[in-house]
């Protein structure tokens, strides 16, 4: 079983219109409702590409009854854990013509010291069985990086494979704690890191003390730095378009199913180049699939065909 935690979920809502006019007025068709967050859409993607999958958030208020309806109605097994504030909710606005979504995120209500303390209990005992856990989205007040770092320390401690994607003090923490695999974007590295360079930003968190690195580049890839061996480069060698706001998510997933199967990831060994290697090619290809689904948590059905297109490159250090 993989094990995805999600310390600040949304009710998701989204919209498709042809075109996007800022200040103006647009009839749409009925949008979309669903449980959200990016845990949520990790779990999403494992359960679709068939892999045992358990999702843990709270949920709380009338959005939190909506959330765990349209969950229970999805299939993904999942633990909620109960909250007094009521569940935020995620809006996008996707324009269809240019493919970009408008994302405006409710920043959420803090989490309870017994709630904080309800999440990561359920969160050690549940992972204690898992084969990989996936500590995903942004951290409400009450349960910031002392409380990612200390969950990460625990879960390491008991031996079982952590992939965390966060941003801000919460990369750092996550980092210090020794998590197996981290997933920042482009931005949330330079942000976290003060290094433009995507390579650099990685080697950074994996001085920290992390041991696996994966970044994402948007339309440019993703790039693999493990404490061990050269990084590794992916593409599409073709752009996509659509709704990006689950590409990183399904990133996380193929991440995750690859710390679930035990094989090494970071060392200098030729079997471990090679599972980055791999690594790398579903990441990209699920990453892109994402991308034309106009939800997030899916995947095309082509993303097997789509692996067979990725570009892998063995980046040079001395000559970048």
């Amino acid at each position: 079983m993989i094990l995805t935690v999600t310390p600040n979920p949304a009710l998701d809502l989204t919209w498709h219109v042809e075109s996007l006019t800022p200040g103006a007025t647009h009839r749409v068709p009925i949008g979309a409702t669903r449980a959200g967050g990016k845990g949520l859409n990790v779990a999403r993607v494992l359960h679709a590409t068939g892999h045992d999958v358990l999702a843990l958030a709270t949920a709380g208020g009338d959005t939190g009854d909506e959330f765990r309806a349209e969950l229970e109605a999805s299939g993904v097994q999942h633990r909620l854990v109960a909250t007094a504030a009521a569940t935020r909710r995620s809006v996008a606005i996707v324009d269809d013509a240019s493919g970009e979504a408008t994302v405006l995120n409710e920043l959420g209500a803090p989490l309870a010291p017994a709630e904080a303390t309800a999440l990561a209990e359920t969160a050690v005992q549940l992972g204690g069985a898992a084969r990989a856990v996936a500590l995903c989205g942004s951290l409400p007040p009450g349960f910031g990086p002392d409380e990612l770092g200390g969950l990460v320390d625990r879960l390491v401690g008991a031996g079982v494979p952590v992939v965390v994607d966060t941003s801000g003090p919460g990369i750092l923490a996550a980092a210090r704690s020794g998590a197996h695999a981290l997933k920042p974007n482009r931005e949330e590295l330079a942000a976290a890191t003060g290094l433009a360079d995507p390579v650099d930003g990685a080697r950074a968190l994996v001085t920290l003390g992390a041991r696996l690195v994966v970044v994402s580049l948007g339309a440019d890839g993703l790039v693999v730095v493990g404490a061990g061996g050269a990084p590794v480069g992916a593409r599409l060698p073709r752009p996509l378009h659509g709704n990006a706001t689950g590409a990183g998510d399904a990133a996380v997933a193929a991440i995750a199913s690859a710390l679930a199967t035990g094989h090494d990831l970071w060392s200098p060994a030729d079997a471990a180049a090679h599972a980055r290697a791999e690594l790398a090619r579903r990441a990209t290809a699920w990453s892109a699939s994402a991308v034309l689904m106009p939800l997030a948590g899916e995947l095309a059905p082509d993303h097997t065909a789509l692996a067979d297109e990725v570009v892998i490159t063995t980046i040079d250090e001395e000559r970048r």
